[in-house]
């Protein structure tokens, strides 16, 4: 198939010397935010039924009259109009039937609230394009892939629903989503008060903007994963940069390196920037992936598989020869594991159900996250976030500047304690955790952390393994969101 979708991001690779985090690794925001089961995913898929709405490409706008149509899934299994809601998940970047079949919380509180579920597909993605299969092909065409435009047909779409669907007018409506689709489901609360009565923000970096967190705490986190996984791990992985440029140096140490790694393709000089990029990105990967049980995710993984993975790991003294041989048994797990793959191609990390186009497009324009290395508080090469150079390369490949400040006017950084009803979770392990919000701001904008909890651990199907920390935090989701209902219809009695 080549290199998927995922991974045709800007090719800002690593190299010494070099003074940015490359951008694939920022794209890992649009990697990992699917929760997802192997229990939940044939249970659900045939609850929904699919449709699909008028929405205008431009709302901002009065003369442009285009339109497209939306695609958004909904089941009303559980739906009680008499005291019922409506869980609204804001769908992000791919493809919306791959997030309703592994949105498992969402389906396991269903019956419990009398709600509705309906996912809404993001523009640009799936089978939403504003411009059909020329969506990509013009730069004036992307001009309306923006998370305003998102949240606006969010809103019309909600409008359009409690207009046609009889019992729906007076239903409470909560958005929910993870990662990137948290951080919409907080933003549709703030801009659309109105339209929503609370909102769920799982895993959502909120504030990996600017100079609000550190842009070091992302890779810290890795790293501490890591460290708490096994002793030495994080030591080896920093080790092993070094190994592999010496290996690297003679053309005879390449082909060993291609060989050892049991790559698919061999290796030039100018391939170690992307070689070194792809070992970085898995494990990122496999911190976010970091669940208690075994999964079929990005790939199938074993329970705690940061655990596995630096069982290969404890010895950062050996031979480089010995420490890429450990490197490539690290890797195997995260690539391997159901022993099927007969090489491994450092073009691929993730599933193809993600549009990373438009992900890149959004990484270039609007959703800026400054990422940074030390190469002393983390496990990986020194780099320097150069917001110049990062603007140049997404010149190079859309022909647009990022505004890096422009998330922050639109939505409000860190002053956001005028507005109310929003739970951000979080997990400890999830290395998104930084720049999420953890602490309660105001009594109804309140932190939730899930202990031993990867990437929005919570919006995953109930599991037999699930931590208590995870069980708790759900209970606690769900006693918000029944306040939140009980809250509205009881105002709607009040109402003469």
């Amino acid at each position: 198939m080549g290199r998927p979708a995922l991974l045709l991001l800007l090719l800002a690779f690593l190299a010494p010397g070099t003074s940015v985090v490359p951008r694939r690794v920022l794209r890992t925001l649009s990697s990992l935010h699917l929760p997802t089961s192997p229990a939940s995913h044939s249970s659900v898929a045939k609850k929904y039924s699919v449709f699909y709405f008028q929405q205008k490409v431009d709302h901002f706008g009065f003369s442009n009259m285009k339109t497209f149509k939306q695609r958004y899934l909904l089941s009303d299994k559980h739906w009680d109009k008499d005291g019922g809601s409506i869980l609204f998940y804001t769908g992000n970047e791919g493809d919306i039937v791959w997030f309703c079949n592994n949105t498992g919380f969402m389906w396991d509180v269903a019956e419990e609230l009398k709600a509705m579920l309906v996912f809404a597909e993001h523009r640009y993605y799936g089978e939403s394009l504003p411009f059909g299969n020329n969506s990509f092909q013009d730069i004036k065409h992307l001009n309306f892939l923006t998370s305003e435009q998102a949240l606006a047909d969010f809103a019309e779409l909600i409008k359009h629903l409690k207009r046609t669907i009889p019992g729906a007018e007076d239903q409470p409506v909560i958005a929910i989503g993870g990662s990137y689709g948290g951080m919409l489901a907080a933003w549709f609360r703030m801009k659309y008060p109105h339209i929503v009565v609370g909102a769920l923000a799982a895993s959502a970096p909120i504030w990996q903007f600017e100079d609000f967190v550190p842009c070091d705490s992302f890779m810290k986190i890795v790293t501490t994963d890591f460290r708490k996984s096994g002793s030495n791990c994080s030591v080896s992985i920093l080790r092993s940069w070094d190994a592999i440029n010496r290996l690297a140096s003679t053309g005879s140490g390449l082909q060993w390196l291609a060989q050892a790694l049991h790559l698919c393709s061999p290796l030039t000089f100018e391939d170690i920037p992307n070689l070194k990029e792809w070992i970085m990105e898995t494990w990122v990967n496999l911190a976010m992936v970091n669940y208690p049980y075994a999964s079929n995710f990005l790939q199938p993984l074993p329970a705690w598989p940061l655990k596995v993975v630096c069982q290969y790991l404890i010895n950062p003294s050996v031979p480089d020869s010995q420490m890429i041989q450990n490197i490539f048994q690290a890797l195997n797990v995260y690539y391997n594991y159901s022993g099927q793959a007969k090489c491994l191609n450092i073009s691929e990390t993730a599933t193809s159900n993600l549009g990373s186009q438009g992900w890149s497009y959004q990484a270039c324009t609007e959703m800026v996250m400054p990422f940074c290395t030390n190469g002393i508080d983390d496990m990986f090469e020194p780099h320097q976030w150069n917001p110049k150079k990062y603007s140049d390369e997404c010149f190079k490949q859309w022909g647009v500047r990022p505004r890096p400040s422009w998330i922050i006017t639109m939505y409000g950084g860190k002053n956001i304690k005028s507005h109310s009803n929003i739970i951000f979770s979080n997990g400890d392990l999830d290395p998104w955790s930084g720049g999420g919000v953890t602490k309660d701001i105001t009594d109804t904008l309140v932190a939730v952390t899930i202990k031993d909890g990867a990437h929005h651990l919570d919006l995953r199907a109930n599991n037999a393994l699930d931590p208590t920390s995870v069980l708790l935090a759900r209970s606690l989701e769900v006693e918000h969101m029944r306040r939140w209902i009980k809250d509205f219809h009881d105002n709607v009695k009040r109402q003469p």
